[in-house]
């Protein structure tokens, strides 16, 4: 069964993904904030639960066409991170959202990989420019780039599970790194030592939030898929 030469992603999965998002962040709170404790201040697993649970009340207040849009819950997300979570995730998580909003919101055509890569992409170069980190300062960024430069190796066409199947992949391969590096950036570049060997919670956020991606996509996978083909059998009857 093929892929469609252009496949967009299916309507409900910015939806479906801020809502599983939601969830695994809740799953994970616990052990989001153990990491924080050993290298920041040990907020970053309860602000980023109040995040997309917020998010995920806004998305119930959208009115029939903003629920229906692929930006809409882009947005939801982007409006509960920078108004109601504070410390250091509430605005770089808020950028990253509001920036995925702005680039779906300007793919008339649909959703495809390439306006997710560019919105994703704009939001990177927005975090980098508020929180001056670079990769290598075992911050989210670290996360970030990698799955990022996946995703834009694809074409915009390419398909959705593939494309975000590969920048899961590469995110948590840089979650993995970060536990390898020097903090120079954030609050754990001040706990020295205690940093070594530990994982950047935020990092692990990005991991989260592009498994949630993957998954949601693979779900919604046989919408993308066309009808099964005909036998040739069949196919010459038809002809015939």
């Amino acid at each position: 069964m093929a892929i469609r030469s252009e496949a967009a992603f299916t309507e409900g999965f910015t939806d479906g993904w801020i809502r599983r998002y939601a969830a695994s962040a809740a799953a994970t709170e616990a052990e989001l904030s153990a990491l924080d404790q050993q290298v920041g201040d040990g907020d970053f697993g309860a602000n980023l639960v109040a995040g997309l649970q917020a998010a995920v009340r806004l998305l119930g207040e959208l009115d029939e066409s903003g629920a229906a849009s692929a930006a809409g819950p882009l947005e939801a997300a982007a409006a509960a991170f920078l108004d109601e979570v504070g410390g250091t995730s509430g605005p770089l998580f808020g950028l990253l959202f509001q920036e995925m909003a702005v680039a779906v919101a300007a793919s008339h055509n649909g959703l495809f990989v390439g306006s997710l890569a560019t919105g994703i992409g704009n939001g990177l170069s927005a975090i980098q420019r508020v929180g001056e980190a670079a990769v290598g300062d075992k911050t989210l960024v670290d996360a970030l780039v990698p799955a990022c430069t996946a995703l834009a190796s694809y074409p915009s066409s390419a398909d959705p599970v593939e494309a975000l199947s590969h920048a899961a992949r590469a995110a948590w391969e840089g979650v993995a790194n970060t536990a390898r590096l020097t903090a120079r950036s954030g609050r754990a570049s001040y706990v020295g030592d205690r940093a070594a060997g530990v994982p950047d919670p935020g990092a692990v956020g990005i991991g989260l939030l592009f498994s949630a991606a993957e998954r949601t996509v693979t779900e919604l996978a046989p919408m993308l898929r066309g009808p099964e083909p005909l036998p040739e059998s069949v196919a010459v009857e038809r002809g015939a």
